[in-house]
């Protein structure tokens, strides 16, 4: 399983409506300790020329997967003028304001060329050259903020990893899935840093969950307690588990852009510690769904079966052992916030329930049916 990452929510605390000229030249924005760096630019300001940009431009590339349509909207609500770049293969509810621009990250940036933004979000790169062509191409643009991974950090050989623990750009096991992911993501970051300097931004996020989410990681969760019964229930009660619901994270994203952030943030959830028989019973909670848990806390029979991770629990164990301990205090005291568990598995469940039949049908769950009923024969036999 590979490790990749790798909020009614209470809003930002500053977020308000930028419209005109005007507002933006008025709204100097006020420092949030070391979230900020010295000589940031003000919102809205052009940080290579010194003009106010009215209203702020944003440019997402890749706005049609999982993050971007949230921090899409979002951006367009908060009254910033966005343009998408992607390779028009992906429809997506996005506002008829946006400006769509289509090109790939492979060498196809034509769409680009002459163009500067007052910020762009780079949420679709995993391969540095695509970050290294993206970069050279905007780096005339205010700030430049890429969506990274707390994969980077992968091994993760220890609790409490922070902003300022090593990362790694060359993989020693290439065949390790895990490290080739976090080692190309580190790389990215690098290109990031070195292109724009003070007006870089890179986002870690953890597992990210929610409504749209492609992946069935999480969303097996709120799927499976809803049909009731046995539900296997992994690992020990007091696994800890990590995952940020993917609104929180679009509104702390495009916050960092606003308050001309620089530097970099875990962006991981829920608000407080939280262990995986914490979390099953606030999802079944706010389910309102009574199954029986069964647990099963023997490490080998879950890897007999191919089971290391059923998101947001993973095998916390050798080089998995501190992945779900990562500490988030920088992002926290940049204004990033998170919504009740219960509200993520709620619109999770409702999401999913309005898919295609076909979608739903071809759902990529964790554990199967099959094999959920086989392991708890056995555990219950043995």
């Amino acid at each position: 399983m590979s490790r990749s990452g790798p909020t009614p929510p209470r809003l930002p605390r500053r977020e308000f409506l930028l419209t005109s000229a005007a507002l933006l030249a008025a709204a100097a924005p006020r420092a949030r300790g070391h979230a900020r760096s010295t000589g940031a630019p003000q919102r809205g300001t052009d940080p290579t020329q010194g003009t106010p940009a009215s209203p702020p431009t944003l440019l997402v590339l890749g706005g049609t997967g999982f993050i971007g349509p949230h921090l899409v909207r979002l951006a367009v609500a908060r009254g910033h003028r966005v343009s998408v770049f992607t390779r028009g293969r992906r429809q997506a509810d996005l506002p008829a304001s946006v400006e769509h621009l289509v090109g790939d990250r492979n060498g196809k940036l034509e769409a680009l060329a002459g163009r500067r933004w007052d910020a762009v979000v780079d949420n679709s790169a995993t391969n540095p050259d695509w970050v290294r062509q993206s970069t050279g191409r905007l780096a005339t643009s205010g700030r430049y903020l890429f969506t990274s991974s707390t994969g980077v950090y992968y091994p993760y050989l220890r609790h409490g990893l922070t902003e300022t623990d090593p990362v790694h750009t060359e993989a020693e096991h290439p065949d390790d899935p895990s490290e080739s992911y976090g080692t190309r993501k580190a790389s990215c970051e690098a290109i990031v840093q070195r292109t724009f300097g003070e007006r870089g931004l890179v986002v870690r996020p953890t597992y990210i969950v929610g409504p749209g989410d492609p992946t069935d990681r999480f969303t097996y969760w709120p799927v499976r307690l809803a049909e009731g019964g046995d539900v296997l229930a992994p690992g020990r009660k007091t696994d800890p588990v990590q995952f940020v619901d993917v609104r929180d994270l679009a509104a702390f994203m495009l916050k960092l852009v606003e308050d001309g952030a620089s530097g970099l943030f875990n962006a991981i959830g829920p608000a407080a510690p939280m262990t995986i028989e914490t979390f099953l019973a606030e999802a079944t909670a706010a389910l309102g769904v009574s199954p029986r848990l069964v647990w099963v806390d023997d490490d080998e029979t879950l890897k007999a079966r191919g089971i290391d991770g059923m998101v947001p629990w993973i095998l916390a164990r050798g080089n998995d052992l501190g992945h779900t301990t990562i500490r988030t205090t920088r992002s926290l005291d940049a204004g990033l916030t998170h919504r009740p568990v219960a509200d993520t598995v709620r619109d999770t469940l409702q999401w999913f329930s309005g898919l295609p039949a076909d979608r739903r049908a071809a759902a990529k769950w964790a554990v199967s049916r099959e094999t959920e009923r086989e392991i708890l024969a056995a555990w219950s036999a043995r």
